[in-house]
């Protein structure tokens, strides 16, 4: 028990600490046998004693929900996780999907075990971004293997690529720091192919001796190609982006604009209640419950239309597609309110330039959540369109002003 509780010192086996996720993995060992407590250890008043303490609590630590035991290596304890999604990581998944909480959904980095691997067992490599962790465990019921999480600080495996943490030298100090070479004893990793910008495998293989193996794009392929003999068919190798998958981004899209639309309406409001009359609140009133109607459906058309009809949209940019989309939503919006006393010709086109605006810079967002781009690619839309997008709102709020001393 000396020596257990030694070896427990070095590690965390997939433990929480003060509520926070751990920051060091460690192999893990059997469960211990359970101590049966005799009659003698029994209370003499009171309720019956609980359950003795599990052989690999430590003080301030509680395990984590999705660990189910521990397994043992030569290496030491490795936590064995759970295959079977569970209300809490349903919720927890419910909550990122809506922006809540996103920044820190992660699990400590390390070494896990799923099913009952051996030394010959598949060693598997992901992000621990909490989500990417839930959705590759649970496309491994029928599967026993290894899984090695990097700590890409809380961020999905293909954005991770692209900032470098998801790299080789990660890659590389957490096959040397979990002692894998003590683990299995062949020398291969299956990493997932979003991951390839970020690892260079000849450098992986020359610093810890450990082969890159590309495996599918989509977790739910691993059975197969694991099956096949680490064969992937086209259709493994193809990045979808399906009405499912673009909607699936609605949510947080819409969300993460909360804390800017406040500030919005305020200045919409002031905005429309500036008049012959210098200001006035009832037009304040009035005539910003028809721009906020704009704001509303310029959100709605950047963030909803133009993901799901993103491959009907005209134009090959999404500032493009937005602007087109904005454009047509808010002729909708203009002919629907045509007739209302306070809307003119010169208000109208107002509300229309800006939905357009509004719709074209929320369209852009979606651009690093697609495979029609790349980096440079966004980043030179973003540059060429942003001040278009910026004069158009400058000259909705003109022609808004405007409009309220011409009144045609």
């Amino acid at each position: 028990m000396n020596d257990l509780l030694n070896d427990l010192s070095k590690h965390t086996c997939g433990c929480t600490l003060g509520g926070a996720e751990s920051q060091d993995h460690g192999p893990g060992l059997e469960m211990l046998p359970i101590y049966r407590p005799s009659i003698k250890d029994e209370p003499c008043c009171g309720p019956p004693a609980g359950p003795p303490s599990n052989p690999f609590e430590r003080p301030g630590y509680t395990l984590c929900g999705f660990v189910e035991g521990f397994v043992h290596t030569p290496a030491g304890p490795v936590p064995k996780i759970k295959t079977r999604l569970e209300r809490s990581d349903r919720l927890g998944t419910l909550s990122v999907r809506l922006g809540y909480g996103r920044s820190n959904y992660k699990v400590a980095p390390g070494l896990y075990a799923v099913g009952q691997p051996d030394h010959d067992s598949p060693v598997l490599v992901t992000a621990n971004y909490k989500l990417s962790f839930d959705h590759l465990r649970a496309s491994l019921t029928e599967v026993n293997a290894w899984l090695l999480i990097l700590d890409t600080r809380g961020i999905n495996v293909w954005c991770a690529a692209g900032k470098g943490s998801f790299g080789t030298d990660e890659l590389v100090q957490r096959v040397k720091q979990t002692q894998l070479d003590r683990v299995v004893r062949h020398r291969r990793l299956i990493l997932p192919q979003l991951g390839a910008t970020g690892v260079a495998g000849g450098r992986v293989k020359k610093e810890c001796g450990f082969e890159v193996v590309w495996g599918p794009i989509r977790a739910s392929d691993l059975s197969a190609f694991l099956s096949s003999g680490l064969k992937a068919d086209g259709a493994m190798r193809r990045i979808t982006f399906s009405l499912t998958e673009r909607l699936v981004l609605v949510p947080v899209e819409i969300t993460l604009l909360r804390k800017y639309l406040w500030r919005t309406l305020a200045a919409i409001a002031v905005i429309s209640g500036i008049g012959p009359s210098i200001f006035s609140f009832g037009a304040a009133w009035q005539r910003g419950l028809l721009a906020v109607e704009a704001t509303l459906t310029g959100i709605f058309a950047g963030c909803v239309l133009v993901p799901a009809l993103l491959p009907w949209v005209p134009g090959r940019s999404f500032a493009i597609k937005g602007m087109l989309a904005g454009g047509f939503a808010g002729g909708a919006l203009a002919a629907g309110l045509w007739g209302t006393p306070l809307l003119t010709r010169w208000s109208a086109l107002a509300l229309v330039l800006l939905t357009m605006a509004l719709s074209s810079f929320l369209a852009m967002n979606f651009t690093g959540s697609t495979p029609f781009t790349s980096p440079s690619g966004v980043e030179k839309e973003m540059r060429r369109y942003m001040p278009v997008q910026a004069l158009a709102a400058l000259a909705a709020a003109l022609i808004w002003v405007t409009s309220a001393f011409i009144g045609v």
